[in-house]
């Protein structure tokens, strides 16, 4: 059984100045609590989701800490902002040091739905590989949502989701064939998305080494968990 120790930063408050278009704009954003329930029930369904879909292979090891207010944002294209690595710096310098976690979540109030305010970014969630600016851990951020947008994803799927972006990157470093556009990728190699279970069943594939492609499998197999 491979043990991926992680750890969620939920950020109930957002307090920052960023740029729109050619204007500097002041967001000051609380999270309600339904949306912050939202986003650790679906959390903490992450581990027994992965168990499910790796057969127990893989176990995830799950931590939380309430953070800080969010005071800056990174740009990551025009008019679309996220919580890098630098935005968080402190939290992981703190809590995250290189060595202690496998990977980072951040869960950040992206919107204030009572007001019809955003940051703008086009993304529910973004997902990395693990590199020093994530202080080696794989890096996944998801932002506020409707309760609808939790309810219609099988529990932790879009933890999930994320998370894979930085595993597979972190599976193709070490030159195993990932599927083309790794988690994203469902659609593409035929799979349909399930009403109740999202698209575990790629997911399932992917984290198996089972998504077929150009005549080959591609994605992890067990034994690369287990080394």
């Amino acid at each position: 059984m491979k043990l991926w120790r992680s750890l969620l930063l939920l950020y109930r408050e957002l307090d920052v100045t960023v740029k729109v278009g050619r204007r500097r704009r002041h967001f000051r954003h609380l999270a309600s609590p339904e949306e912050i329930a939202d986003a650790r029930e679906a959390f903490r369904a992450l581990p027994d989701l992965v168990a499910q879909l790796t057969d127990g292979i893989v176990r995830i090891e799950p931590h939380l800490i309430d953070g800080p207010p969010v005071r800056s944002l990174t740009a990551r294209a025009p008019n679309e902002y996220w919580p890098s690595p630098d935005d968080t710096r402190g939290e992981l310098d703190r809590f995250a040091p290189s060595g202690k976690f496998d990977s980072i979540f951040v869960f950040w109030p992206q919107h204030d739905f009572a007001h019809g305010v955003s940051i703008p970014g086009s993304a529910w969630g973004l997902g990395m590989g693990a590199s020093e600016w994530s202080n080696g851990a794989t890096y996944a951020a998801v932002a506020n949502a409707p309760h609808h947008a939790w309810a219609g994803e099988a529990p932790g799927e879009v933890w999930l989701h994320e998370w894979l972006h930085g595993v597979c990157h972190h599976f193709a470093a070490q030159g195993l064939a990932m599927p083309a556009r790794d988690a994203d990728g469902a659609e593409l190699h035929g799979y349909v998305r399930s009403p109740t279970r999202g698209w575990c069943d790629y997911y399932r594939d992917l984290m198996n080494g089972q998504v077929p492609e150009g005549g080959k499998f591609c994605g992890i197999p067990a034994t690369a968990w287990a080394a």
